[in-house]
């Protein structure tokens, strides 16, 4: 969930901005049917009626659609625009569209729900023969040097004021990716294309490849850079990649368990792997580094995202296959209040069940009706 000041963040990204506007110019007919995915403040889906779209649809999730509702009225745009406060994948719309829009990337494409939503919508929303913007993902990657970055995940552990062994945290934090911008000077190889995303035909979401590397220069390596290029429409696009302006996403930096001195033509091969787990992503990547004289054994990193989750154990416990649960109070009090959802209840009556009903959890009725409406804005109708 993005805050309203990031929401303007990514309408001031030129390199972003610019590239959209473009693809929609050209996409965008006078009779047009336009979707947006995720529209956000909606600035897409006024975009699409002043180019002349006929009729579109902005589904959003977050109450940020309010203010999109209310830009669409300063604009002259809002008996043409159909705002849906929602999933995409939970819509249902009458009609098809000629273009479905959408921007649903983190640092990467591969984020949260971003695949499955596009499967969806180009499944069920688009006319044969429609166009998708974007219409395909790039994503490369290249081994580097980056001390900066690197010092930024460690040192706090390494080199802290008490001379403390901090250790078990590092070996945890190793394991997680870094939003960053790096310049071409820090690249220590060529990039290696990992994935294309072509949205046209795409149905997983989880990717996997093997990038093999030979160092230009010798230098200190300390991970991965990870980055994408987009085709919104064919001749449309941009770039993130360290040698092209600085876009709002960044670009993904996977540390290594610790820096490796590399010299010239040194070998690295660099397994990624991404799986979507319910709705956000596990980033796996494993190096090998062959030895600079092709003598000696192979150096090794195994790492992933469940390596630097902090569990503790009894939460690990109640998440294995025997574990047999029994709610906790705070989780009766979830389903009473659920099941007092039925349609004939007031939230005022609701929370009044639940103070009678609990009283060491709720003090008074204010404080259940704080609870209630917070549950009635997740699950009620």
């Amino acid at each position: 969930m993005y805050s309203l000041l990031g929401y303007g963040h990514m309408i001031e990204d030129q390199v972003r901005f610019d590239a959209y506007t473009r693809a929609l110019r050209k996409a965008v007919r006078p009779d047009s049917v336009v979707i947006d995915v995720g529209t956000g403040p909606g600035i897409f889906a006024v975009l699409a009626c002043q180019l002349g779209a006929r009729r579109v649809y902005a589904i959003e999730p977050d109450p940020v659609i309010q203010v999109a509702r209310e830009i669409a009225a300063a604009n002259g745009c809002a008996d043409r625009i159909e705002f849906i406060e929602g999933l995409s994948t939970r819509v249902t719309l009458p009609v098809q569209a000629d273009v479905i829009v959408s921007d649903l990337r983190g640092v990467l494409p591969l984020f949260q729900t971003h695949l499955p939503s596009i499967v969806d919508a180009r499944r069920r929303f688009l006319v044969p023969g429609g166009t998708l913007i974007p219409k395909r993902d790039a994503i490369w990657a290249t081994i580097v040097e980056s001390p900066e970055p690197y010092a930024r995940v460690v040192d706090c552990w390494e080199k802290n004021a008490l001379g403390l062994d901090l250790a078990p945290a590092r070996r945890l934090v190793v394991n997680d990716f870094q939003k960053t911008r790096l310049a071409p000077e820090h690249l220590l190889a060529p990039p290696q294309l990992w994935a294309t995303l072509d949205y046209n035909t795409i149905d997983s979401p989880d990717v996997r490849g093997t990038m093999r590397f030979s160092a230009e220069r010798s230098g200190t390596g300390h991970g991965i850079l990870a980055w994408f290029d987009t085709c919104l429409m064919d001749g449309i696009g941009f770039s993130n990649s360290p040698s092209s302006p600085e876009a709002i996403y960044g670009s993904m930096f996977l540390p290594w368990t610790e820096p490796v001195s590399l010299s010239e033509g040194q070998q690295v091969s660099v397994d990624l792997a991404a799986s979507l787990v319910e709705n956000d992503y596990v980033w796996r990547w494993t190096t090998r580094i062959d030895p600079a004289d092709g003598s000696g054994a192979a150096r090794r990193f195994q790492q992933s995202q469940l390596a630097g989750a902090v569990i503790s154990p009894a939460r690990l416990h109640r998440s294995a296959a025997d574990h047999v649960p029994q709610l906790s109070e705070d989780g009766r009090v979830n389903r009473r209040a659920l099941e007092l959802m039925d349609g004939k209840n007031s939230l005022e009556q609701i929370a009044r069940r639940l103070h009678e009903e609990f009283p060491r959890r709720f003090t008074d009725s204010r404080q259940a009706l704080s609870y209630v409406s917070k549950r009635s804005q997740e699950h009620s109708l």
